[in-house]
């Protein structure tokens, strides 16, 4: 039986000498094998070029990057070739006394290493057909190997044979290649790994799913032949412990929650991301430091996301508080939230647009309460004081809730719903759904299109998408806010003193450099927000919890406020931001204001048209000077103020009546109330109903337009109803 093994393994050898110097193996060529090799792990580049995230992307084999052989430490090096090929450097692909030594081995039945030198076992790996199976190669699929490996030694280099291999070869398990594996289980690159680290990957080649101890034993060995004073004492406590770990997880990086909404959007692995890697790391830490600092008051989670104002590049993308989260996985940056007084500012700018209100207009804080389908509303504001009589200015600056909600009956839930949406917000439910709470962001928004449509203020009301790609084509921008409206509500966001009857005269929102910024809470103080701009970029930051719970004791100036302030500070530390210029139909004018309201004299902006000198309300004490004012007003053909002009409070627009066939038709009336100026008349469907400020109406089944009109004709204001149910023919 030994001799028949002798004269088969030196058929072999005859056969390999014969055929060898003429055989022609088709084998790729090195760069072809490079270029090929895929990555089990999508790397995600900064715009700067460096890595800001892994991600994996093949769950069938873990393969890290291509290392380039003069990125391999020159430990493994010398342990590879010491392990598996002590000739590969004198060899042409064949070790021929390997071979030789191979036959006398089988013939006298002892162990061996056997005669694959690292370019043989390179051609299995490059060639299915030479690989062995489960049963180990037969004597034919050795020849076809040592001719693919003596193809391989004409084509390639020794050193690109070597990289290649490094590459290729199986490790353990699913590790494929020295990147996956000095990542994996000594959690560092493959130019780091030290003598003993390298020994053990050595070892591993040779049996990759062998038990540690057998591991530990045969890198003992390689590594003894690396160094002759080699200490083995701790090898096995250290290598069982390295194939214990799995350091290189699923992500791996800075931005795991963009890496997957990146990822979701199918682009070229290898392409560089807007992110900025300078500041996403600062912006990461920021927000932790922050959240440590609140953890006595229930705080777990937060998000950041920065913007470039000019191309909606996102610059920074921090989707949680990671290892302070007991959910780190949700993306607070694309999570739907309750957005708070955040929506006031676009609220407000659709009411300058449309002439409701103008900067300098009064507003009631007080205690009110509005009648809807569901009961009662009754706003309150934050602090749970009410300031009086005071402007549009004051109200969105202080964050004032009664006089948003004011200002909401005016525009309508349905209009500023429409408003939200044209603004970028994927908000779910209707404006009728919402109701009057609207004003107090009742609706759900995620922080990225929240802070998109702050930008698209900054842009002077103009929208665009987010870009999630560095240089992507502009989209052609939507006019969502009227240019003058957008200005105004900006300078409105920017005023320290306007800020000062909530915040007081030292907030933390007040900069060293122009911002415009907005605060806001949401219901039970489950959220808490701060979204503004500055000349170049626009942040939003959101913290909370993010399974719902309530934040305790937190404001809007102690939760999200101070990681806003700071990180506006670091992004303009050598960059000067400056308020920007005012379009061509906004106008600036001096204005002063009467009792009961105790604003100050000052310049204020206004839509041209809209300009006006005094703003006061109409009392016995002040009729005198509103007259006067109101003489002047008229010869420069300018109104005394917008709300003057008549606004419709009920019924709402939208409203949708049924009709009780169990009623009589007399007893269902439905009652239109107004306010503003006093000659006022209603029509339905463009025929007059009555005059006054409160008109009783019978309604009739269908859908109608209820105008409000001056005496001159001049439409005021419109709502929409719609009347379903049995009941009376219109009238002739």
């Amino acid at each position: 039986m030994r001799v028949a093994l002798l004269v088969r393994w030196l058929g072999v050898v005859l056969l390999l000498t014969l055929l060898a110097p003429g055989a022609a193996w088709a084998m790729p060529g090195f760069d072809a094998v490079r270029a090929h090799w895929q990555s089990s792990e999508t790397v995600l580049l900064s715009r700067e070029g460096e890595v800001i995230e892994r991600v994996r992307t093949d769950a069938t084999v873990r393969r890290g990057q291509w290392v380039p052989l003069a990125e391999v430490s020159a430990a493994l090096r010398q342990a590879l070739v010491l392990s598996e090929d002590k000739r590969f450097y004198e060899h042409s692909g064949v070790d021929w006394a390997a071979v030789s030594s191979a036959a006398w081995a089988n013939l006298l039945n002892r162990r061996t290493r056997g005669a694959s030198t690292i370019t043989m076992q390179l051609a299995g790996l490059l060639d299915e057909d030479l690989r062995a199976s489960g049963g180990g190669r037969s004597l034919a699929a050795k020849a076809g190997q040592a001719l693919a490996a003596r193809a391989l030694e004409q084509g390639w280099r020794k050193d690109q044979i070597l990289e290649a291999y490094l590459n290729l070869v199986p490790f353990r398990g699913e590790i494929v290649g020295i990147d996956a594996l000095s990542r994996t289980l000594f959690g560092k690159a493959a130019h780091a790994l030290d003598a003993r680290e390298a020994a053990v990957a050595a070892a591993l080649v040779r049996a990759p799913n062998a038990a540690p101890g057998v591991v530990a034993r045969r890198a003992c060995g390689v590594l003894r032949a690396m160094q002759a004073q080699a200490d083995c004492e701790a090898l096995d406590f250290f290598t069982e412990a390295a194939l214990k770990r799995r350091a290189f997880g699923v992500t791996d990086g800075m931005a795991p929650h963009f890496a997957r909404q990146w990822l979701r959007t199918a682009h070229a692995k290898g392409e560089r991301t807007p992110l900025s890697a300078p500041l996403q790391r600062f912006a990461g830490g920021l927000l932790q430091r922050h959240l440590r600092e609140l953890r006595g008051r229930h705080v777990q989670d937060g998000a950041i996301v920065v913007l470039d104002n000019a191309s909606g590049e996102v610059l920074a993308w921090v989707g949680s508080s990671g290892s302070l989260s007991e959910a780190p996985e949700v993306d607070g940056v694309l999570a739907l939230r309750q957005p708070g007084s955040t929506l006031k500012p676009f609220l407000y700018a659709q009411a300058l647009a449309e002439r409701r209100l103008t900067a300098a207009s009064l507003v009631h804080d007080a205690p009110t309460q509005i009648s809807t389908a569901g009961g009662l509303y009754i706003p309150q504001n934050y602090d749970r004081h009410f300031k009086g009589w005071v402007s549009v200015r004051t109200a969105l600056a202080s964050s004032l809730n009664v006089p948003a909600v004011r200002t909401l009956v005016m525009v309508s839930p349905d209009a500023f719903f429409a408003q939200l949406r044209a603004l970028g917000l994927p908000l779910r439910e209707s404006g009728g759904y919402h109701g009057y709470s609207l004003a107090l962001g009742a609706a759900e928004v995620p922080l990225l299109q929240l802070t998109n449509a702050y930008r698209a203020l900054a842009n002077g009301g103009r929208y665009t998408p987010p870009a999630l790609r560095l240089g992507q084509p502009a989209a052609r921008p939507v006019q969502a806010v009227p240019e003058a409206a957008a200005f105004i509500a900006g300078d409105m966001l920017s005023d320290a003193n306007a800020r000062v009857p909530t915040f007081g005269p030292d907030s933390v929102l007040n900069t060293r450099f122009w911002t415009a910024v907005k605060t806001g809470t949401s219901k039970d103080m489950r959220d808490n927000w701060a979204v503004g701009w500055s000349a170049r970029y626009t942040v939003g930051v959101w913290v909370g919890n993010a399974a719902g719970g309530a934040m305790h004791d937190v404001s809007g100036v102690s939760g999200a406020a101070p990681i806003w302030a700071e990180l506006m500070a670091w992004l303009h530390r050598g960059v000067p931001s400056r308020a920007p210029e005012a379009p061509a139909d906004v106008v600036r004018a001096p204005v002063r204001f009467a009792a009961p309201s105790a604003e100050a004299q000052r310049d204020e902006w206004f839509v041209q048209g809209t300009q006006q000198a005094l703003f006061a309300i109409k009392t016995e004490a002040v009729d005198a000077d509103v007259a006067s004012v109101e003489a002047r007003n008229a010869s420069e053909k300018i109104g005394v103020n917008p709300l003057a002009r008549g606004r419709i409070l009920a019924p709402a627009s939208g409203t949708i009546l049924a009709l009780d066939p169990d009623i009589p038709p007399r007893h269902q009336r439905v009652w239109f109330e107004a306010a503003g100026a006093a000659a006022l008349a209603w029509r339905i469907d463009g025929k007059p109903v009555g005059r006054g400020a409160r008109v009783a109406w019978l309604p009739w089944p269908g859908r109608h337009e209820v105008q409000l009109v001056d005496a001159a004709g001049t439409v005021l204001d419109r709502v929409r109803l719609e009347v379903r149910g049995a009941g009376l023919k219109p009238p002739s």
